[in-house]
């Protein structure tokens, strides 16, 4: 029974070492940060051209009902929880130990891996840049190892995820600026988009509307699921917000309705103006610009693209380095990853090693392969963050909540049932990626994790204590 032992809300760190600087706005930015970004500018034409068709639009909205079930559980939770962590947390009061490494470990994977996509993403919207300039870098430099192809490294990609690294390792309230000044550019390019595109749409462009049926919709859903992965990421914030039963509801609510309109608009638009069989390419939408020659916006879209996949970036690394903390903090990690700098108040170990982990992966590994074990990953999170608020009605009634989810059990069993189905919904390699994972996190938790577990070391102290007084 001690695999399932459980953390009590009076074990949450009340007194935590982190700086408690963001309001709701900043976490409103922080969600539209990690949102908007790889979903609008690459995955739209890649779901679009493989999987949905016109019918993409269908796709997001699938995918964002699932979200909006899972955020409202999330938010319950956060506004119950207020601690780094987030789902990993959420887990380990509601299931215990063992479920909550485990989901704590498919985070860590999760995180990582949507860093170093998106990192590569970035790198290829730069150097496409640097072309338009006449700037070309050696090709041995241009992309992760591939003998075939003469690359060894991908340069740009290492470059900005330690650059990355370096502003998240200066405080949190200062990436969050950073954050917000590149949010309010790149909604701006997604509404230029909008407004110079909707007059191009050609209505025949939308027929047929399902080209791939409805396992085509179904399927873009479970691939879209990646552009939301970022309010996962504001409740990892929950430590460092102030007033966090308010804030943190109002963060991830308002980033993930403001994200699935833009990417209804922006989806429906785009199939309206490139037949969708065209859209297969890794700039879908400065592509839609340019077959309707307007370049000059297509080029305002290139430079938003940059922007909007750095915030991307940002908001996945400083998730990643949050968990990192907090796992640490419950002993199942080296405690080095949990260590504060005096002065900035921010987990600078956790910060480096995530910088160095995501640059060695986007710097020398392909990853087009492993795209998806990001959204089985997602996915997972939202069917255990959804069942905690059920369980934790029923065992916790008593607990404050400063948000609480409506129609509850309907709401989590809505969002486990539709995750659930999602997961399904991809390629078996993905199952396969994701069980290997999982087996490497349960020999490290046997090994290493249930040993230095506080609660562990919290027992064993209860038991001296008790042989002292015999």
């Amino acid at each position: 029974m001690n695999l399932f032992r459980k953390k009590s809300i009076s074990d949450g760190n009340a007194e935590s070492s982190l700086k408690k600087v963001l309001g709701a706005f900043d976490l409103t930015m922080l969600g539209v940060g990690a949102i908007i970004g790889t979903g609008i500018f690459v995955l739209t034409g890649v779901a679009a051209a493989k999987y949905a068709g016109p019918a993409l639009i269908l796709s997001f909205i699938i995918a964002g009902i699932a979200c909006a079930f899972a955020a409202l559980s999330y938010s319950e939770l956060a506004s119950m929880l207020p601690e780094s962590g987030s789902a990993y947390t959420y887990s380990y009061i509601a299931f215990g130990e063992l479920i909550a490494w485990i989901l704590g470990w498919d985070l860590l994977l999760e995180y990582g891996l949507a860093s170093s996509a998106v990192a590569s993403g970035w790198s290829g919207y730069f150097q496409g840049l640097l072309s338009g300039f006449g700037i070309h870098l050696p090709n041995f430099l241009s992309s992760a190892f591939d003998p075939a192809k003469g690359t060894v490294i991908d340069l740009p990609a290492v470059m900005i995820v330690l650059l990355i690294a370096f502003l998240l390792s200066r405080g949190v309230k200062e990436s969050a600026r950073f954050n917000t000044v590149m949010v309010f550019i790149k909604i701006a390019v997604v509404f230029l988009f909008i407004i110079v595109g909707v007059w191009y749409v050609k209505p025949a462009n939308w027929t047929p509307f399902t080209p791939f049926g409805f396992s085509g919709i179904t399927t873009g859903a479970a691939v879209v699921v990646f552009a939301y992965f970022g309010f996962d990421a504001v409740s990892t914030a929950a430590e460092e917000v102030k007033n966090p039963q308010r804030n943190l509801p109002i963060g991830i609510i308002s980033s993930l309705t403001i994200c699935t309109i833009l990417y209804i608009v922006v989806s429906s638009i785009l199939t309206g103006i490139v037949p969708f069989q065209k859209l297969g390419v890794k700039d879908p939408v400065a592509f839609a610009l340019r077959f309707i020659n307007q370049d000059w916006a297509a080029g305002f879209i290139s430079l938003g693209a940059i922007v909007g996949i750095t915030t991307v970036l940002i908001v996945m690394m400083y998730g990643q380095t949050r968990l990192f903390y907090s796992i640490s903090r419950d002993g199942l990690l080296p405690k080095a990853l949990s260590r504060v700098h005096s002065k900035r108040k921010v987990p600078v170990t956790s910060t480096w090693v995530t910088g160095l982990l995501v640059s060695l992966f986007t710097g020398f590994i392909p990853l087009d392969k492993l795209a998806e074990l990001t959204n089985i990953g997602t996915l997972f999170a939202f069917s255990a963050v959804s069942l905690g608020v059920a369980i934790l009605r029923k065992t916790r009634p008593d607990l404050e909540r400063g948000f609480r989810t409506p129609l509850v059990p309907v709401i989590p069993i809505l969002a486990v049932i539709i995750s659930v189905y999602l997961m399904l919904q991809l390629r078996a390699f993905t199952w396969k990626g994701f069980f290997v994972w999982l087996v490497i996190g349960l020999v490290i938790y046997f090994t290493y994790g249930y040993r230095h577990s506080r609660l562990n070391e919290t027992k064993q102290n209860e038991n001296i204590s008790l042989e002292k007084k015999i």
